[in-house]
């Protein structure tokens, strides 16, 4: 009977240790997830002077993933809209408009900066506030994700 209890003992106790081997690592906070071969770095949102304008976030990313991808659309934690703009000429004055795909191979790197290519987050959370951080995600098409932490900065922070 002892032998029993125990063989039922052991079996139990690898199970669980055997369970706990196929548990899933998590994410550090603030981590980078997503898309094989793309690294944001610099990422930061300014927010606006007027409360209730949108926020512009900057960031430099680099491509060295092996198949070729397109950047589609965003979003942003704290944010009810997001998307991608820059300037061009229409009705021969240069305007903010919103920004068409942008196809990435390996190699590339694209520069969102003030007075270029950005990413604009409509209808903030107040609870943004300077000093703070918040994710923004890049959507390619097809539907994968790229997540990354972006530190927030006050309307005349350094841009």
């Amino acid at each position: 009977m002892f032998r029993r209890s125990f063989m039922a003992l052991a079996l139990a106790t690898g199970t669980l240790s055997l369970a706990a081997c196929g548990e899933t690592p998590t994410e550090a906070p603030g981590a980078e997830t997503g898309i094989p071969g793309m690294k944001i770095s610099n990422a930061r949102m300014v927010l606006a002077p007027v409360a209730g304008n949108p926020a512009a976030i900057y960031f430099d990313l680099a491509y060295e993933g092996d198949r070729g991808v397109a950047l589609n659309r965003a979003e942003v934690k704290g944010a009810k809209s997001a998307m991608f703009h820059d300037y061009g000429e229409y009705d021969f004055k240069v305007q903010m408009m919103e920004m068409l795909p942008v196809p990435l191979k390996k190699g590339d790197t694209v520069t969102f900066e003030p007075g270029g290519k950005h990413l604009m987050a409509m209808d903030v959370d107040p609870a943004l506030k300077a000093g703070g951080t918040t994710e923004a995600t890049i959507i390619v098409s097809g539907g994968k994700r790229h997540t990354f932490p972006v530190e927030i900065r006050a309307a005349g922070d350094e841009r």
